[in-house]
């Protein structure tokens, strides 16, 4: 079944080369980029003007004084802020937002492989307009993830870099079973370590081998219930002490960030003490799990556009069964609390979304949402840049704008510093030294 999947997602990506065409290779020669002003993801000041100067895909200069090389090809953007790319800690790329549930779930069983892969790549072309350079996706089927960050990397499809998780680790009917739901016996089997799906430490382990056996860059894993799941409450713990202490170790034996879909205070609070990476949601985190976050480095990615998705839906009376109706009200009330608390706490914030509860391609709103709950717009700026990096794992690598890193630069209209909002308005993008985008006008 795995080989024949596998193929199916092969050549829907083929089917997705022609759409969108091959991304280019960066251009050997220097090219600088100048607009008005400048922010390099970790200072504390925008600089006057911006200049980056960009070869072989790479950073070679950037700064109010940065050098212009003789020859280089200069690209002035005019009154615009030049960027770090952005980074999305927390996307189901190869997922899409609907307005109605039912259907939802039926194309779920309908749709084939290759259809799937083929949306995906869609979504992740939007995402890479947005300005997001770099996300990772923390829960998928079917290795569309694997596929489409694979085909991304070779330049076959574009879109932003991926860091993927295979599958979501989760409890026996937990909210990442994806066969919970469903009634006994209609997909002749039950849901296991495969799948993601465990029971005890020795199940954990094995899971967390077979996403770094099939491509997983990162591990994911589902502490509490879920919002949009049928069979759970939304704050329950869903995986015991021991369960997460094995999948954590595991994955920090093999190098790889952790993750934990958390919106409960104890399930979080397990995740934390087994040494967690980040805790995804947190809707409902208390102060002692807060405090616990603060004094060990955990990071928050609070997904403030998860709620602003859901609230839409509600708002346009689009139809969800009852129970998650009232799970998606709990924790709408309850999230924009717990991030005034972590923000005033100091624990560490990065910026993730999970797009596809809401549509692809505004990622870029949950800027303003952190910064309308009192984050200062180049603390969020950095969350989105910097510190995402830093979670991610590739600090050396992205989330600033300075000489030796991969050269992604976004540009948008004006200061975002003075209107958060600017940052949703991106024109221009340069993904590794390859521009994407440069669309003034808009």
């Amino acid at each position: 079944m795995m080989r024949k999947a596998s193929g199916l997602v092969f050549l829907s990506l083929l089917l997705a080369f022609s759409v969108h065409g091959q991304a280019q290779k960066p251009a050997s020669k220097t090219v600088a980029l100048k607009a008005a002003r400048m922010f390099d993801g970790k200072s504390d000041v925008v600089v006057k003007p911006g200049v980056v100067v960009v070869s072989d895909g790479k950073i070679v200069a950037a700064g109010a004084n940065a050098a212009i090389p003789a020859g280089a090809e200069v690209i002035d953007l005019g009154d615009a802020t030049l960027l770090p790319g952005f980074i999305d800690a927390h996307t189901h790329i190869t997922g899409s937002a609907s307005e109605d549930w039912k259907q939802d779930r039926l194309d779920s069983l309908q749709k084939t492989v290759a259809e799937m892969a083929l949306d995906a790549s869609v979504n992740a072309r939007k995402t890479l307009l947005a300005g997001f350079t770099t996300i990772r996706d923390v829960g998928s089927s079917d290795y569309i993830d694997v596929g489409l960050r694979n085909a991304i990397r070779n330049g076959k499809v574009p879109g932003p870099r991926m860091l993927v998780t295979v599958h979501a680790i989760s409890a026996t009917g937990g909210h990442c079973d994806s066969l919970s739901g469903y009634r006994a016996g209609l997909f002749g089997r039950e849901s296991g370590p495969m799948d993601g799906v465990i029971n005890g430490a020795d199940q954990a382990r094995q899971a967390v081998r077979l996403d770094h056996k099939y491509g997983a860059d990162l591990i994911k894993v589902c502490a509490t219930g879920g919002v949009l799941s049928p069979n759970d409450a939304v704050d329950t713990p869903q995986l015991t002490q021991e369960e997460l202490n094995a999948i954590v170790d595991e994955a920090h034996a093999l190098r790889l960030k952790t993750a934990a879909h958390a919106h409960g205070a104890e399930g979080a609070k397990r995740a934390i003490r087994a040494g967690i990476d980040s805790i995804e949601h947190g809707s409902f985190l208390d102060d002692e799990a807060l405090e616990m976050m603060k004094q060990r480095g955990t990071y928050y990615v609070p997904t403030l556009m998860a709620v602003q998705g859901l609230q839409e839906r509600m708002d346009a009376g689009v139809y969800m069964p009852p129970a998650i109706a009232a799970k998606a009200r709990a924790a709408i009330a309850a999230i924009h609390a717990t991030f005034q608390k972590a923000l005033a706490k100091g624990v560490k914030i990065g910026l993730g979304t999970d797009a596809a509860v809401y549509p692809h391609g505004r990622n870029a709103e949950e800027f303003h949402q952190m910064v309308d709950l009192g984050m200062k717009p180049l603390e969020a700026l950095k969350a989105g840049t910097s510190r995402d990096a830093e979670l991610l794992g590739l600090a050396d690598k992205i989330g600033t704008l300075e000489a030796g890193k991969l050269a992604d630069v976004v540009a948008v209209p004006g200061d975002p510093v003075e209107k958060i909002r600017q940052v949703e308005k991106v024109f221009f993008v340069m993904k590794e030294g390859v521009i994407y985008k440069n669309d003034p006008a808009k």
